[in-house]
């Protein structure tokens, strides 16, 4: 089935999220022509992308827009874009900490509003980005949104928008704690004995062959790690340091818990 795009693409704000989701947009086949770009600095984003740095007269008919700002630019943004918004135009919003509230009192007149959680590999097509709306949003709004959202990679519709800042922690901050993992990995291996350079390379391309691993296999995780633990070898030796009193899952729970708390916190505005 051929991907259906938005009839025009106007993105407030490209930074580092927003320019990874443009990038896999683009990559499979959104018209540039069709894309709009609003950041003051007027720099270039992609070839046939069009840049300005005020907002047009009026949007095109049947606009999305991906509000991609920082968080405490939502009023200034709003004073500028809510005069052009009508009950056609689409908002997808993946500002950190703003409710969906918070963006229909912004923007009154706009039937569909959508917030979304991106994390940075939807630029691969291999992301995760949570979505969430209300009533308000209808089946068609819903539906635009996910196709929209899906060449991204795994799209999740939560049923509670109070879990955003969970999911902010396990998958929007994941990524980070990830890369760390892989570091700590080399690291490891380094203290071991293992040169630097090997170390380096062979935690990549362990954690990168393992993921796919488990991303094709019919079994949890949890399952896939007994499995290559033999009874009394190697690999079960260090499974039982990482498993003693739950060590490595308390860390990560602290850890996810240590970003959630921060997320709620930002959202109070401290």
């Amino acid at each position: 089935m051929a991907q259906s795009w938005p009839d025009h693409l106007f993105l407030v704000g490209c930074g580092n999220m927003a320019g990874q989701m443009l990038s896999r947009w683009l990559d499979c086949g959104i018209d540039p022509a069709r894309v709009t770009v609003l950041r003051p600095s007027g720099k270039a984003v992609a070839d046939g992308v069009a840049v300005v740095t005020d907002y047009p007269a009026a949007l095109p008919a049947g606009t999305t827009v991906l509000l991609g700002m920082k968080p405490y630019q939502i009023d200034d943004v709003a004073a500028g874009l809510a005069p052009l918004c009508d009950a056609d135009t689409r908002i997808i919003s993946i500002l950190a900490g703003t409710t969906l509230a918070q963006l229909r009192g912004h923007f009154p007149t706009a039937a569909d509003i959508v917030r979304a959680m991106p994390n940075l590999p939807v630029g691969l097509g291999e992301g995760v980005t949570a979505l969430f709306t209300d009533d308000a949003t209808g089946a068609f709004g819903r539906d635009g949104v996910e196709a929209l959202i899906q060449p991204l990679g795994l799209a999740e519709w939560m049923a509670d928008e109070a879990l955003f800042n969970q999911v902010t922690a396990l998958s929007g901050c994941g990524p980070a704690f990830l890369f760390r993992f892989i570091d700590a990995l080399a690291r490891a291996g380094e203290a071991i004995g293992i040169p630097a350079d090997q170390a380096a390379r062979m935690a990549l391309a362990t954690v990168q062959g393992s993921a796919n691993m488990a991303a094709r296999a019919s079994d949890s995780a949890a399952i896939l790690a007994d499995r290559v633990a033999s009874p009394g070898g190697m690999t079960r030796q260090g499974l039982n340091v990482l498993d003693a009193d739950d060590r490595l899952l308390m860390l990560l729970t602290d850890t996810l818990a240590a970003a959630r708390d921060r997320g709620e916190a930002m959202a109070r505005g401290e």
